[in-house]
């Protein structure tokens, strides 16, 4: 699936699409929630790339979110000795590789361009902050407010909704109320 992922130009292939063909090559079918066991067959998909010596393959595997995640960053790590700082970042170099590699359909002649496909930027470290004192609140007496025709504090200050998680794996689930990992 992976390989026929790389052979079109920015195709990339769903955790959960290879979670379900793998189980269906294999014959084996499983109630564990795929997040717990589809990292290590995507390591295993890395290190079998590397001692091919061709790009890596588990570049082109991401969540729905778009993002090959953490266990991508592991599994460059173990096979190349070096941790990516922007495991996004480097899976779309990769992904490019593996177009080129494998001579994608609809590859451009001036050999493409890396494709971020996270929906996100990687977060930045904010700079640490001094504890500031805080002076206590002067309390008023209550007395009714003047109208002023703008909201009050509280008026501007939205409810929170309590976040939904998955009974199997204790995941945030979607709006879509399907859980990414288990259904």
């Amino acid at each position: 699936m992976l390989v026929e992922a790389a052979g079109r130009y920015r195709a990339t292939v769903t955790l959960k699409q290879l979670a379900a063909a793998v189980q269906e090559a294999s014959g084996i079918t499983t109630t564990v929630p795929m997040h717990q066991w589809i990292g290590d067959v995507l390591g295993r998909v890395t290190d079998e790339c590397q001692s091919r010596g061709e790009p890596l393959l588990s570049s082109l595997c991401i969540s729905v979110q778009g993002s090959v995640g953490q266990a991508y960053a592991d599994a460059v790590e173990r096979a190349r000795g070096t941790r990516p700082d922007d495991p996004d970042g480097h899976a779309a170099d990769e992904r490019l590789s593996c177009y080129r590699h494998w001579e994608a359909d609809g590859l451009p002649r001036d050999g493409g361009t890396p494709l971020r496909t996270a929906h996100f930027t990687p977060a930045r470290k904010a700079p640490a902050r001094k504890a500031a004192a805080r002076k206590p609140a002067a309390t008023r007496p209550s007395s009714p407010r003047k109208m002023t025709g703008r909201p009050t504090a509280a008026a501007e200050a939205t409810p929170t909704k309590p976040v939904q998680l998955c009974p199997r794996c204790f995941t945030q689930v979607p709006a879509s109320g399907i859980c990414d990992y288990c259904d």
